[in-house]
């Protein structure tokens, strides 16, 4: 039996589809799906499978436009966030940089994010070895994820 690599969906349960996929489309350099073939717009394909108007924040996807990260699929449910995450995202912000300079990366993306409607909940400091400094965020709807 030969072995199969597997792609990967990460899926957010949410409030509100459309804005935290747009949040996580500039957060990750994404960029919403595009609609079905044959449809100029995701408007025009709703329309044509007779979603209801009330129906259409139900689900939305960003994806990479290389082609190389995730799919990230958002839908909607009644429940708000209850806890803390269990798993997170790590948004590699500060790739090959170390120590005050790596920080400052990590702020100045901290910065942007509040803009967007992160929320900044702590940061840090680099421990080496092993440790290299992160900042802690939460998304508009409460998801925690760090900047790294």
């Amino acid at each position: 039996m030969t072995e199969q690599t597997r792609t990967v969906q990460i899926t957010f349960d949410c409030a509100d589809p459309a804005a935290l996929a747009a949040f996580w489309a500039t957060t990750l350099g994404y960029r919403l799906q595009d609609p079905p073939g044959g449809f100029e717009s995701w408007e025009q394909a709703l329309d044509a499978m007779g979603v209801p108007p009330e129906r259409r924040n139900d689900a939305s996807a960003v994806v990479d436009p290389a082609g190389t990260g995730p799919r990230l699929f958002f839908q909607r449910v009644p429940e708000g966030k209850q806890v803390k995450n269990r798993v997170h995202l790590d948004v590699r912000a500060a790739p090959g940089l170390s120590g005050d300079e790596r920080m400052a990366a990590l702020e100045a993306e901290a910065a942007r994010l509040v803009t967007h409607g992160a929320t900044r909940l702590e940061r840090h400091e680099p421990a080496p070895p092993l440790g290299a400094g992160h900042i802690v965020l939460a998304d508009p709807e409460g998801n925690e994820f760090c900047l790294d």
